[in-house]
């Protein structure tokens, strides 16, 4: 769809850098002193902050003391994966014995502490169950642990219900009185504050004086893997944690699982960044969890053998094409959904917009949510079914729209439409019946439309402005890469102007390689490329004028480093 480019406002403060275009940058997203754009540990957020941390070191040490049976419970997604990787190599480095963990599949069992997962975790006879990335609202599921003796700790970061968990300690910075600041934290975020108060708890009660004490640092290559890839909200907490992770997977201190990840996608830890976490790592950690059973992709986490490492990652690579395979299908489905929707409503798509096809797989809807959304700049939920006469749906949203306040506002207008929900600002789950789809399709539109507004829907690309002839050059575009991490909130640098193209063509027939020059330095000869383009707002004529939004990155080709622009969009120039 037809896009405008529109210009982030710079606000009128004291300069942040001596570079004029990397401080625009900057205080367009809110930093206004080099502090914070130190990311040293020693700037991480008190863990004393987080509500409920007290408690949970109490119920830890006391496990620790007795000699307790942990297990650990997770989610399928690589947040989850990361949490629980993070929470059994954490606890055993702190001397605790007896720590496994027991994942949900997502199909048997959906998501979360069920009483259903409850009774498959009593098979391990646990005396302490610890939920990662899940929890905040299992109500049931805790009363079921409770009733069997069963103690719980709650470590989650997803939204609250009405009612919290009858839990032994719950540690959440989005619980209700919470006065930690950075309410953006990932789950495998939460779990890092538990392991490092843990620490100085015990430090400060002379746990270490006759043991070594471990080094929770060598953790931050999957603290930053799950924060990048569960895309919160990068807050200047959570650019440390990626940016120290980042710093050790450069430096190959990273687990032998992710060193094997990165193998198989043929990528090098040397020069990884927060994207290559989000788009190469993630996706083939998530595979797992959507297809099959993520218990592979954390069991690659653990392990120390690069040998079972590197099987485990060529399992985690396979599952990967085969998701890629089906998303495929379902694309090319949902293409013939939305023409046959768009001519039903002579051209007006719903503002919260909602498909459902019998046959499309349940672990692949979160990613065609997000493709769609993407392309059409509106809230989308996607369904399928998950048993009979019940549908299972993923939803993705915009910059406007709070997706899990939208899904609320839904339940309280209509209590009997929603089975359950949950999630984020930007993602969230539900389920319902079928029976049910028609009008929870109208009913979240209604929402949708009245949080928006007519115009809520329409697309932009935000830029930060025009560059100079001087400015196309490796030296910016190794500062703006060093200058990260960039991420979700926190928008890689993105630029545009107005362009002569001299050369085009297509590659694979979906990327766009150029070699244009700015319009007012036409002797200034640049590559550009676009990924999957849709050629369809692209001029196909010789040395046609485009106006694109880009990207400016250092690019590298047998061995000769140059600028590179990687084109967000295009439209010709009138």
């Amino acid at each position: 769809m037809a896009k405008t480019i529109v210009r982030r406002e710079i606000p009128s403060l004291p300069a942040v850098t001596d570079h004029p275009v990397l401080n625009r940058i900057l205080l367009a997203r809110g930093v206004t002193s080099a502090v914070e754009l130190d990311y040293s540990l020693a700037g991480l957020i008190e863990p004393n902050r987080l509500k409920g941390i007290e408690q949970a070191l109490d119920l830890l040490t006391e496990a620790f003391l007795t000699h307790k049976k942990i297990l650990i419970v997770g989610d399928f997604d690589a947040d989850g994966a990361t949490s629980t990787a993070l929470a059994v190599r954490g606890l055993r480095a702190l001397g605790f014995k007896q720590v496994d963990f027991l994942v949900p599949n997502r199909f048997e069992y959906g998501y979360g502490l069920t009483p259903e997962i409850v009774a498959v975790a009593q098979q391990y006879q646990p005396e302490l169950l610890i939920t990662v990335d899940n929890g905040i609202s299992s109500v049931a599921g805790v009363a079921a642990a409770n009733a069997l003796g069963i103690q719980v700790l709650i470590t989650d970061h997803h939204l609250p219900g009405e009612t919290l968990p009858a839990a032994a300690a719950i540690v959440n910075p989005n619980q209700p009185g919470c006065p930690f600041p950075c309410k953006a934290l990932a789950g495998v975020g939460v779990m890092f504050y538990i392991l490092i108060a843990l620490r100085s708890h015990w430090r400060a009660r002379g746990f270490f004086a006759q043991r070594s004490e471990p080094n929770l640092a060598e953790f931050l290559d999957l603290v930053a893997l799950g924060t990048v890839a569960d895309v919160v909200p990068l807050e200047r907490n959570n650019r440390l944690l990626v940016a120290q992770g980042l710093k050790r997977l450069r430096a190959g201190q990273c687990c032998a699982g992710i060193k094997a990840l990165l193998q198989v996608a043929g990528r090098s830890a040397e020069k990884i960044t927060a994207m290559d976490l989000g788009f190469i790592i993630g996706p083939r950690l998530n595979a797992a969890g959507r297809l099959d059973d993520m218990s592979i992709g954390i069991q690659c986490l653990l392990t120390d053998n690069p040998a079972q490492a590197l099987e485990y990652a060529q399992e985690l690579d396979a599952l990967n094409r085969e998701r890629r395979a089906i998303e495929a299908g379902m694309q090319k489905e949902s293409q013939l959904l939305l023409a046959q929707l768009e001519q039903e409503l002579k051209g007006q798509l719903p503002q919260g917009l909602c498909l459902y096809h019998p046959q499309w797989h349940q672990g692949v809807i979160g990613i065609l949510a997000s493709r769609i959304k993407d392309k059409l700049h509106r809230p989308v939920i996607i369904f399928a079914e998950s048993a009979p006469g019940e549908l299972k749906g993923s939803g993705r949203s915009i910059a406007g729209l709070h997706l899990r306040d939208a899904l609320d506002e839904v339940a309280k207008r209509a209590p009997y439409l929603l089975k359950k929900f949950g999630g984020h600002a930007m993602a969230a789950g539900l389920s319902l019946e079928e029976r049910y789809l028609t009008e929870f399709k109208h009913l979240f539109n209604e929402v949708v439309t009245a949080h928006l507004g007519p115009e809520g829907v329409a697309a932009a690309v935000i830029s930060d402005g025009e560059l100079v002839a001087e400015d196309y050059s490796l030296v910016l575009a190794d500062q703006l890469a060093a200058s990260g991490p960039w991420g979700q909130a926190f928008a890689e640098p993105t630029f545009d102007g107005e362009f002569i193209v001299h050369q085009q063509r297509l590659l694979n027939d979906k990327h766009l390689k150029m070699l244009v020059s700015p319009l007012e330095a036409p002797d200034l000869l640049l590559d550009a490329i676009a990924f999957n383009v849709d050629t369809q707002p692209w001029s196909h004529h010789l040395r046609p004028k485009m106006r694109l939004a880009f990207k400016l990155t250092p690019n590298e080709f047998r061995g000769q480093r140059s600028v590179q622009l990687l084109v967000d969009y295009g439209a010709p120039l009138l």
